[in-house]
């Protein structure tokens, strides 16, 4: 569930649909995803950005990211987005939350989640995270009815 309080509903679950589909919040002995990096390994601190680099094999090539976080964040996005939201503090849950909903804002995907036009959001939101269907990262991106009928069972 998303850390910030008083959030919309709708783009509460939003940031939950995104956690679930990067795979962070379903990893074992994980924060709800917040604390995971790219590949799985937890990390320690929500200090800073973990900026740790990670190279794994996706389809038969080597993907190297510093991919971390409910919404796998690199570590230079991140540095970006806490500099112009004027972030205090770490890489909190509630930080990486206020991230993910100016990400989804700069793709003008808001009034479509809070209108329950979540295929449409998606479609917006897919060149930010792999795992959306509609990119060309080539990591094997969920299709849209998996995440439609997690939209739908999470009512």
């Amino acid at each position: 569930m998303s850390r910030l309080q008083n959030l919309n509903p709708a783009v509460g679950k939003f940031l939950d649909l995104i956690r679930y589909s990067e795979g962070t919040s379903t990893v074992r002995g994980s924060d709800d995803g917040y604390n995971v990096l790219f590949g799985g390994e937890l990390f320690p601190s929500y200090a800073d950005h973990p900026r740790k680099l990670i190279t794994l094999p996706i389809n038969g090539r080597p993907v190297a990211s510093t991919a971390a976080g409910g919404y796998q964040l690199l570590s230079r996005y991140w540095d970006a987005y806490h500099k112009s939201l004027s972030l205090t503090g770490g890489f909190t849950p509630e930080n990486q939350d206020r991230v993910a909903i100016q990400q989804i804002r700069e793709r003008r995907a808001l009034d479509d989640i809070k209108a329950g036009r979540i295929a449409e959001a998606i479609a917006k939101c897919s060149n930010i995270w792999a795992s959306f269907p509609g990119n060309n990262y080539g990591q094997n991106p969920h299709k849209l009815e998996k995440l439609l009928q997690w939209w739908a069972a999470h009512a």
